[in-house]
């Protein structure tokens, strides 16, 4: 069976499943294979739970309602590539070493106050959730939002050829992901493959004007649009905190959210930018990006029993952790705590890395910082308390209860950080 006859296949179902426990009536069902687990194995009882059709690659789990294909991977991507040219719509791509998820949400937030948008759903933003949130998209669909993740270059000019974006925003490039990018030059190469098929393509860049390496790759082309803290911008965006709260200003219009942090100023920087270029009105922008609530444990704000606490629990590398702790510094508070877990993914120079973290947080005046997880255990330090064990970091806290605080809590997702706000409860 051809992709176009499996598009029509496609279209006569209820959407896409590859996780049986998520099937839904009329369902096509991908039999999509891992490392560990064979998904041909389940497409019977996709079936049986009422799935149109299940798409295999094993010829052995064929049936009257199944699609022998070569890959179901592959197969996959090529419907969507293939939906998304049926669709002809707008689709905005989003990447970055930090801010790309708030970014998109924001973003998301405003395009809606004035189009029907399709958005990657949380963090499905690789070669399997790339596809799938493409063929989330239907006729009524007219911009779609599509976030790319990657810690290998090359992964991200795949994601672009499966999506084609019109346009592309690139939040910054910092240090995450070292060991699969092989360094900081490796991460900016991979981040900047969106910019390349953009400018290959001859499609829209949309800019961060203060950021000298998107200046430097983006100076000659024609049909680049700057977002920033710059006068000669082309949506020119004072970024600034207030107190706790992440603020930006657009031509007198101030616009606030409950949002903490510089760096999140930047992300609703550039989602304005956006919006402005689409037409959405300044008025219905303000208010968009007032009521975004953040959750998934990124930037969220928690006031519990008499202490504020900064949930950036999602994930974590060099880049962002320094710019969280630079945020709380910055905080009027008169009590600080920071609580900072290991950060993942950084190769070779983890422990440097780790090390220069642990350096910072000697030089503050705050009332107490521990670290916790393996690699921060073997940094060098006379005033940080350190915890090997999440459990020990735990205990410490329930014997030593904090009160009256503003308190900062990150690490990479591994370290599962929010388990700590049980504490406070």
């Amino acid at each position: 069976m051809n992709i176009p006859q499996l598009h029509q296949l496609y279209l006569e179902s209820s959407g896409i499943c590859t996780d049986t426990r998520n099937i839904q009536r009329n369902n096509l069902f991908f039999a999509l294979s891992g490392t560990n687990f064979n998904g041909n194995q389940f497409a019977a009882e996709a079936l049986k739970k009422g799935a149109f059709k299940a798409v295999i690659d094993d010829e052995k789990y064929s049936s009257d309602n199944s699609v022998l294909v070569e890959d179901c991977l592959i197969t996959l991507q090529a419907l969507a590539q293939y939906h998304r040219r049926y669709l002809a719509l707008k689709i905005i791509s989003i990447t970055g070493s930090n801010g790309k998820t708030t970014t998109k949400e924001l973003l998301t937030q405003v395009l809606q106050q004035k189009y029907k948008v399709v958005a990657t759903k949380g963090n499905l933003n690789n070669h399997i959730g790339v596809p799938l949130t493409l063929l989330g998209m239907t006729t009524e669909t007219e911009i779609g939002i599509v976030e790319m993740g990657a810690n290998h270059q090359g992964e991200i000019k795949a994601l672009c050829q499966i999506a084609e974006p019109n346009y592309g925003f690139i939040t910054n490039f910092g240090k995450a992901h070292l060991e699969g990018f092989g360094g900081i030059e490796g991460v900016i190469r991979g981040k900047s493959e969106l910019y390349d098929y953009l400018m290959a393509n001859n499609q829209t860049v949309f800019m961060n004007i203060e950021d000298k390496i998107q200046q430097e790759k983006t100076k000659d082309y024609s049909k680049r649009i700057s977002i920033g803290n710059n006068q000669e911008a082309d949506y020119p965006i004072n970024s600034y905190t207030k107190e706790f709260q992440a603020c930006i200003k657009y031509k007198e219009k101030e616009i606030s959210s409950q949002l903490t942090g510089s760096y999140n100023s930047s992300n609703m920087a550039a989602a304005t930018g956006i919006g402005l270029y689409f037409d959405v009105k300044i008025e219905k922008i303000q208010e968009a990006i007032k009521n975004y609530i953040p959750s998934n444990n990124r930037s969220q704000r928690l006031d519990l029993n008499g202490n504020q606490i900064i949930l950036d629990a999602y994930n974590a590398n060099p880049s962002s952790m320094a710019l969280a702790i630079e945020n709380i510094v910055s905080l009027p508070a008169k009590r600080k705590i920071l609580i900072l877990g290991d950060m993942f993914e950084i190769g070779s120079t983890s422990h440097k890395e780790h090390q220069q973290i642990v350096n910072i947080l000697e030089t503050l005046n705050v009332e107490l910082a521990l670290i916790c997880g393996e690699n921060f255990y073997k940094t060098e330090t006379e005033k940080v308390l350190a915890f090997q064990q999440f459990e020990d970091l735990q205990k410490y806290l329930s014997k030593n209860s904090i009160k009256d605080s503003t308190i900062l809590i990150k690490g990479s997702r591994g370290m599962q950080l929010e388990r700590l706000i049980e504490l406070w409860k």
